[in-house]
């Protein structure tokens, strides 16, 4: 009897707590550095969202460990809706397949409540390159085998660069960088070749003349650039990379509150202000149900196991 009365009133105060949510700020987790695409997202998506819930959500920078540091805060958070976290292709996805051992699980720590954005990586070279196309810098790596330096900033583009290689059958040599600025400061002064990085870090290079742009990375080629070609369209079909986030909470979460919280986002993600924001970084606004968001982070960590597979890319 004692169980029972205990379980209704926990019942009874998950429900009280879901009816009156929000009532404090929340926090939005973003586990990577000022300036970068998650966090660009992260802010334009915040200020809505204050506004919608009638309460201030704080973006919270937590960066470090290819997002690690970040994710594993927003997972053991308080499970209550107050703590929501910015995951990205990195957090919830390749960081699965590139560390032996996480602080966190992708899918069992987190509660999904909404895809967010999908943006594609562009593929630049330095101009003193002697490639003006993506087959030319395939046939350059290939005449030069290991000769080449290609730079990534985290693991996710650490492993689309090992896919790429993988499609072209080239081999390029690996320079890992903490964050996309200095990858793009060696890119510029010529100490690195090859860079594929999110567009709303590179492509400024490429518009200014100061690296090549070559191709993006998504199926479908960018508005913002429109004659940069897709690598899919250039002899790789199928290849399809993007740089995505979505907001997840932790496992646990109500699900009044998660429904709240979706309705919320979703309602953000689609008003005009927020997709042109959106599409200035060449970034598309994603809105999904938790369910929906859930598959997909599954369906990516299997894929990226396969792209690391086939590389030859062992966890670490």
């Amino acid at each position: 009897m004692r169980s029972l009365v205990a379980l209704l009133l926990s019942a009874l105060c998950a429900l009280a707590q879901a009816q009156g949510f929000p009532n404090k700020p929340l926090r939005l987790i973003v586990p990577f550095p000022p300036g970068g695409v998650t966090d660009i997202s992260s802010r334009v998506v915040a200020q809505k969202l204050s506004t919608e819930l009638g309460q201030p959500v704080v973006v919270e920078n937590r960066a470090g460990a290819s997002g690690v540091i970040g994710a594993e805060a927003g997972a053991k958070a308080a499970a209550d809706g107050y703590t929501l976290t910015m995951g990205n292709i990195s957090t919830l996805a390749i960081n699965a397949v590139t560390f032996a051992k996480l602080p966190y699980d992708p899918v069992a720590s987190f509660a999904p409540v909404s895809m967010v954005a999908i943006q594609p990586l562009v593929i630049a070279v330095h101009p003193s390159v002697p490639a003006q196309t993506l087959a030319e810098l395939v046939a350059l790596a290939k005449a030069q085998p290991g000769k080449l330096n290609f730079g990534t900033a985290g693991s996710s583009i650490y492993l689309a660069v090992e896919f790429f290689n993988t499609a072209a059958g080239i081999k390029m040599n690996h320079v890992p960088y903490k964050g996309s600025s200095p990858a793009i400061t060696d890119l510029i002064g010529g100490q690195l070749q090859v860079l594929f990085d999110p567009f709303s870090s590179l492509y400024p290079q490429v518009r200014s003349g100061k690296a090549r742009g070559l191709a993006v990375t998504t199926l479908k080629r960018s508005a913002q650039a429109p004659t940069l070609p897709t690598v899919a369209e250039l002899g790789y079909p199928g290849f399809d990379v993007s740089s995505w986030q979505g907001i997840v909470v932790p496992a646990g979460t109500p699900r009044d509150v998660l429904d709240r919280l979706n309705r919320e986002v979703v309602k953000v993600l689609g008003s005009q202000d927020v997709r042109d924001q959106f599409a200035v970084h060449s970034a598309e606004a994603s809105p999904s149900t938790p369910e929906q968001f859930g598959a997909y982070i599954r369906q990516e960590i299997t894929r990226w196991k396969k792209v690391a597979t086939d590389a030859g890319v062992k966890p670490e």
